[in-house]
C-alpha cells in the first residue's frame, strides 16, 4: 500500500503548519524545514510511507489544485495556514485592489466591530475570487456571508499584506472600515 497525494498533502500540512514537534521537526523563522528531515519523519509513520521520496513530494506540490507547499532545493515549507506558536515571517507585498473573505453570519456580527483578525491562525486569510471565499465560508455554515476587502485602501493606511499563493492573500488584521458585505 502506498500513500495517496491527498493524504501526503494533509499530513505535510499538519506537520508544517500545526504541530511540527509531533514529527520532531523544527521550522526556521520563515517556516522552512529540511526535506530529508521531513521525509524521515513521514517514513517513521509506518510501512506505507516507506515509498515517499523527494519525487513524490515534488509531484504532489506541482500537481495539487491548492498550492499549499513550496519546495526550494533541499527544503520545504507550508505557504500559509500556520497555527504554530512562533510567528512565521512573511515578506510584505502590495495586494490586489480588492480581496474576498467568506464567513458565517455569526462571525460577521463580530467582524463588523473588530475587523478581520487571525483567530487561531497567524494571519487573516483572504481570496482573490468570490468562488474561493464562498467555498471557505461554506465550511463554516450553509449560507456564508461574503465580504469584500478594500485591500488597496487598507494597505495604503498601513495594514500589512502578504502573498500566500496565487489565490490566497494574508494580512495581520484588516480594520472594519475596509470591509463590506457583498449582497448576492
Amino acid at each position: 500500500m502506498t500513500v495517496q497525494f491527498t493524504e501526503l498533502s494533509r499530513v505535510m500540512s499538519h506537520a508544517l503548519r500545526h504541530e511540527p514537534w509531533l514529527y520532531e521537526l523544527e521550522l526556521d523563522q520563515d517556516g522552512w524545514v529540511g526535506l530529508d528531515q521531513l521525509l524521515e519523519a513521514l517514513r517513521s509513520l509506518g510501512p506505507k510511507w516507506a515509498s515517499v521520496d523527494r519525487a513524490a513530494v515534488a509531484h504532489m506540490i506541482e500537481t495539487s489544485a491548492k498550492v499549499r507547499h513550496e519546495l526550494d532545493g533541499d527544503r520545504v515549507r507550508a505557504l500559509y495556514g500556520h497555527s504554530v506558536p512562533a510567528v512565521i515571517r512573511k515578506q510584505p507585498a502590495t495586494p490586489p485592489a480588492e480581496l474576498f473573505h467568506g464567513t458565517s453570519p455569526e462571525a460577521w456580527e463580530v467582524i463588523r466591530g473588530a475587523g478581520l483578525v487571525p483567530m487561531g491562525r497567524q494571519y487573516v486569510h483572504m481570496s482573490i475570487d468570490i468562488e474561493t471565499a464562498l467555498a471557505v465560508g461554506g465550511r463554516k455554515c450553509e449560507s456564508p456571508v461574503l465580504l469584500r476587502v478594500n485591500a488597496a485602501s487598507a494597505h495604503a493606511s498601513g495594514a500589512a499584506f502578504y502573498a500566500g499563493n496565487d489565490m490566497v492573500w494574508l494580512a495581520d488584521a484588516v480594520p472594519p472600515e475596509f470591509l463590506e458585505q457583498v449582497q448576492e
